[in-house]
């Protein structure tokens, strides 16, 4: 009875039966039992692998345990990695960010570390750290101007402005003054220079005139001519002529320019001695000459890669762009004719050629005939022409192609390109130095091939002529008619005009003939041929013909020598520019011919303008001069002549042979030990000579 109640009560209060309830506590009693096997199952198991171990079960655990660690190591190497690329984004995220204030630290330590070097050299020895001195000056300066001119240029231009408006207003007047006064002095020192000097500056300064005239009267537009960028180009010509052939600085300048040139260019040997042999020179044009012009390729293309060349050809632009007047274009082409060829220079602007007026496409072909690569540059210094001359040659030629381009095909319409300082060159498309220097090396291949293959049909092509005009000429008893003798003919007035001597305008004239005709190759090697012939000072006539010419003559030939106007070249301008711009192929066939013209008459002016300013000079055999300088009680000073014919004689024989040299040759030990204290020579080994006082 009891229990009944007792149940009745779990059931509920009020007498209904709870089933799920119920079920619950069935459920717990089912998982205590369920458990308790469960417990009694996995002691059993325990019990029996401590009893009974399997070899497989034991291999099994053993993998499984390796890969567990293996796993825990490619956990801790992942955590490691992770870590290490955490490190290295940020230092390259702080890098980013500070990379500006990062290179400015870098380039102030290169700065200090170079400053350094200068000032140690300079304290060792300032005079042979001088040139490095003058570098280090010059950099700084024009570091100075390009930056100051990029960020004030504009406060720069606005501070002259009141005195770009006085010479406006006042300019109608101040011309004439200027003219004036221009005039004055340019009769002034004629006259005095005339009376110290003699009358052969006469001549040249009315070839000058006769060349001016000739242009005026075949211009295309004689009365449109606008006369301010030919004046101005004239002048930079004798500014230029002026400074390096009358000044001891600038002359000093420039040949130590061209010294420097000629050992820069003898580390082409290297190469062509490991590539042909110890008996390179066997070859002298193929193996020797051919070698400098790949080197000297190599060299101006690792300067365009580095942005040297645009910066230089830039400056050299602006300057003839503010004095001449002349357009953005042209300018920067004629700056670049400088140091590249005809065909390169147009590249620099190529964007902009086919908005070009004729007038400038003139200009652009003139200052290309004009002038001579840098390339071929080392090849005519290795014939053995002066490299001072040819230097001055190349920049004195440049503001004279403008200024007869702009006489003879005058400018008539507005230039479309009038940036002055935005516009923009083309750069080269290397990645690095390496990828520069071997794009410089292949580019030089189709030049070097067609120098080779130009010499060698022009020369078969000249013997050929020589021999029909050798046929003709013994028809009329003159066997000796040959193309040269009609080429001096032709070319001897120009010649004489320009300053030469009268007895070897003839000479000269033949020169003009093979470099008109040809190419300046072939003038330049046989121009060399007779500097050789004077150098060795053998008889001056045989049978009558003249062997060599005076040194006066010898310099005018090389100015006048000095540009691409000639044939050959014309065909390749033309070729060249019309697929830099089709568009202008008509304009470029119809103005190439009268830009060939010009670019000969700017050469013949330069050679006039060195004609004016060339020095009379007293030949005297060097082994005489070194002889009569070396004899006296006092070591002479270093003049130029005796240092020049110092180096010609070191240059000229080897330190292993110079004692039977010069104990058998045309020197004296004497000479030869005051040279010694003169010059420190590296390639002459003066230790065995004793001091001469």
């Amino acid at each position: 009875m009891e229990l009944k109640e007792n149940s009745h009560a779990l059931s509920g209060a009020d007498g209904f039966y709870n089933a799920s309830f119920q079920n619950n506590s069935e459920d717990e009693v089912i998982n205590e039992e369920g458990l308790r096997n469960n417990s009694l199952r996995s002691r059993n198991l325990q019990n029996s692998d401590a009893v009974q171990s399997d070899p497989e079960d034991t291999h099994i655990n053993i993998e499984s345990d390796q890969h567990k660690n293996k796993h825990d190591s490619v956990a801790e190497k992942t955590f490691l990695q992770g870590y290490l690329e955490r490190k290295y984004d940020e230092v390259c995220d702080f890098c980013k960010k500070y990379k500006t204030r990062i290179r400015y630290v870098i380039y102030g330590i290169l700065i200090a570390v170079y400053l350094v070097i200068v000032i140690a050299a300079c304290v060792l020895n300032f005079q042979r750290a001088l040139a490095l001195f003058v570098l280090t000056l010059l950099a700084i300066f024009f570091i100075c101007w390009d930056s100051l001119m990029a960020r004030h240029e504009d406060k720069i231009a606005e501070f002259f402005s009141p005195c770009e408006r006085f010479l406006k207003q006042q300019w109608f007047w101040l011309k004439w003054v200027v003219w004036i006064a221009l005039i004055a002095a340019i009769i002034c020192w004629l006259i005095f220079d005339t009376a110290r000097q003699g009358t052969n500056q006469l001549i040249s300064f009315g070839g000058l005139v006769m060349y001016l005239l000739l242009t005026l009267i075949f211009s295309k537009y004689p009365t449109k001519v606008a006369w301010r960028p030919v004046f101005w180009g004239i002048g930079l010509q004798f500014i230029l002529g002026l400074v390096t052939l009358r000044t001891k600085a600038g002359f000093d300048v420039f040949n130590w320019l061209g010294r420097q040139i000629q050992i820069f260019l003898e580390y082409s040997d290297n190469g062509a001695k490991f590539v042909f042999g110890e008996k390179y020179t066997d070859h002298f044009f193929a193996f020797k000459v051919l070698p400098i012009v790949i080197f000297f390729s190599t060299v101006m293309s690792m300067l365009y890669h580095v942005g040297f060349m645009q910066w230089l050809i830039k400056k050299v632009g602006w300057i003839m762009q503010v004095t001449l007047g002349t357009s953005p274009v042209e300018s920067l082409v004629a700056a670049g004719n400088i140091f590249v060829g005809q065909t390169e220079s147009p590249l620099l602007v190529r964007p902009y050629l086919p908005y070009v007026t004729k007038s400038e496409l003139h200009s652009i072909m003139t200052s290309g005939f004009a002038t001579i690569a840098g390339s071929v540059l080392g090849a005519y210094i290795s014939f053995g022409v002066s490299a001072s001359h040819l230097l001055t040659a190349s920049v004195m030629s440049a503001p004279a192609s403008l200024a007869i381009s702009k006489l003879f095909w005058p400018e008539t319409k507005i230039p479309q390109i009038t940036l002055k300082s935005g516009i923009k060159m083309e750069k080269g498309d290397s990645k690095n130095l390496l990828e520069a220097a071997s794009q410089g090396a292949s580019a030089s291949i189709p030049l070097v091939a067609n120098i080779a293959v130009n010499l060698i049909a022009f020369l078969a092509l000249l013997s050929f002529v020589d021999s029909a005009l050798s046929w003709l000429g013994n028809m009329f008893n003159y066997p000796q008619l040959n193309f040269e003798i009609i080429c001096a003919y032709v070319f001897m007035p120009f010649s004489f005009m320009m300053g030469v001597d009268w007895e070897d305008s003839f000479i000269v004239g033949g020169l003009l003939g093979y470099k008109t005709f040809f190419n300046e190759f072939v003038a330049y090697e046989r121009l060399s041929t007779l500097i050789h012939l004077r150098e060795k000072g053998g008889p001056v006539f045989i049978d009558g013909v003249k062997q060599y010419m005076t040194i006066r003559s010898e310099t005018i030939a090389t100015y006048a020598l000095c540009g691409f106007a000639n044939f050959g070249s014309l065909g390749l301008v033309i070729g060249g520019l019309t697929s830099i711009a089709p568009s202008k192929k008509r304009d470029i066939a119809g103005t190439a011919f009268r830009a060939m013209i010009a670019g000969t008459v700017a050469c013949f002016m330069t050679a006039c303008i060195a004609g004016i300013l060339s020095v009379p000079v007293v030949e005297v055999p060097c082994h005489i001069l070194l002889g009569d300088a070396f004899n006296a009680t006092n070591l002479p000073s270093n003049t130029t002549e005796v240092v020049g014919c110092c180096q010609d004689l070191f240059s000229s024989t080897s330190a292993n042979n110079s004692q039977e040299i010069f104990l058998g040759g045309n020197y004296s030990l004497r000479s030869l030990r005051g040279c010694c204290q003169i010059l420190d020579s590296p390639t002459f080994n003066c230790s065995w000579t004793t001091p001469l006082f």
